[in-house]
């Protein structure tokens, strides 16, 4: 049971529609990915709203970063430049295939990738550049850009936190990138439980990602299970991942994207309500997306200043003691041990990320959260800044 007097960090929006697009789903004879994945990934490119785009659709944003990156061919020998402030998983998906990471800082007023660094990061074996839209507030795309075009580096965006995001009036996935992954997690702006898509323009890595999301089958299970004539025979043309997302998450998928555009407005209005509340604490609110472009505000993300009356620990157990749930986005690569030892990483190459992740904090934020728990959210924060 969940307690009453406890606001979560966060909480999926679920309501009839999904559930009865998944029942639905559950008594058409058809789990696995089918009709719904297709129609989920015809729908996403229509959202988007740009021609030519792929959308393929996957069982988590992991699993698109991993696909996208082995089919523009990067391997061992390579190396792809990304944010230490992020999850592991943006990382991790580079040592699958064998190349190595080059992690670089963030710019402290946006908390994505720094362009600069990533400038002087670049070397004989760079072949790609992951850049991060954290938060729900896009990076630095056009200079990023036109960095990768002078250098010939390719771009995958993590787009995990970034649906719906803007650069430059362009939504985010329609930009000139090699590929942008979406995650659908359970607490992302959009929610299959698990999930993910990735989108390209290129019709040969949209194959190529097809192909290799389903153990590198020439045909998927539906084609050949419900067609009227004899459609057994398939061939292996590459030793692939079993990546595919299920109709029974794509079910959740439909619906949840049918409401993206109004869980995006309620997410910003709650977020628009902390910037008021916490103006006048000792505290650097979440950055703004750029005059003309869209926040998906999928965190609020709340740096301490110099000055504040306790450190970000404290404030962390200040709030959950007051039936707040919180929590940290993110404890950088840099400080875990596997990226550290293999990298020989110290905190004092990366003095951004270091110093926003010991004074950041991301509060409860999603569409569900009734008024009275966002007016408790806000007291609560500023009760435990009052004093010492």
């Amino acid at each position: 049971m969940t307690d009453p007097d406890f606001v979560p960090f966060a909480l999926p929006d679920i309501g009839d529609d999904e559930i009865a697009e998944v029942v639905d789903t559950l008594r058409s004879g058809w789990l696995t990915t089918g009709p719904k994945a297709r129609r989920f990934e015809q729908a996403f490119g229509e959202f988007l709203g740009a021609p030519g785009l792929h959308c393929l659709a996957v069982n988590s944003a992991t699993a698109g970063l991993h696909l996208a990156l082995e089919a523009l061919g990067i391997g061992p020998g390579d190396e792809v430049i990304t944010t230490t402030h992020t999850f592991t998983a943006t990382a991790e998906v580079v040592r699958y295939l064998g190349a190595d990471v080059r992690l670089v800082d963030i710019d402290p007023a946006t908390l994505c990738l720094d362009v600069d660094a990533v400038a002087r990061a670049i070397g004989p074996r760079t072949k790609a550049v992951i850049p991060v839209h954290f938060a729900g507030r896009a990076a630095a795309m056009a200079p990023l850009l036109a960095l990768a075009r002078r250098h010939g580096l390719k771009v995958v965006e993590d787009a995990a936190h970034a649906l719906p995001t803007s650069s430059g009036g362009r939504r985010i996935g329609t930009l000139d990138s090699e590929a942008c992954v979406f995650s659908f997690y359970a607490n992302k702006t959009i929610t299959t439980g698990e999930g993910g898509m990735v989108v390209v323009r290129d019709p040969a890595l949209a194959k190529r990602i097809g192909v290799m999301r389903l153990h590198g089958m020439s045909r998927d299970a539906f084609d050949r299970f419900h067609t009227r004539v004899p459609a057994w025979y398939y061939e292996i043309v590459a030793p692939g991942y079993k990546y595919n997302l299920t109709d029974l998450a794509a079910a959740l998928g439909l619906q949840q994207l049918r409401r993206a555009q109004a869980l995006r407005e309620r997410r910003a209005a709650i977020a628009a309500r902390y910037d008021a509340a916490f103006a006048a604490l000792p505290v650097q609110r979440p950055p703004q997306a750029e005059p003309g472009d869209e926040h998906a505000w999928h965190l609020y993300v709340l740096r301490l200043a110099a000055g504040a009356p306790c450190d970000r620990d404290t404030l962390v157990e200040r709030l959950f003691a007051a039936g707040i749930g919180c929590s940290v986005h993110y404890i950088p690569l840099h400080l875990q041990p596997y990226w550290r030892e293999r990298y020989a990483l110290q905190p004092a190459q990366f003095p951004h990320s270091q110093a926003a992740y010991e004074a950041s904090l991301s509060l409860p934020l999603y569409p569900s959260m009734r008024e009275d728990q966002v007016a408790r959210v806000i007291a609560a924060v500023q009760a435990a800044l009052a004093g010492g």
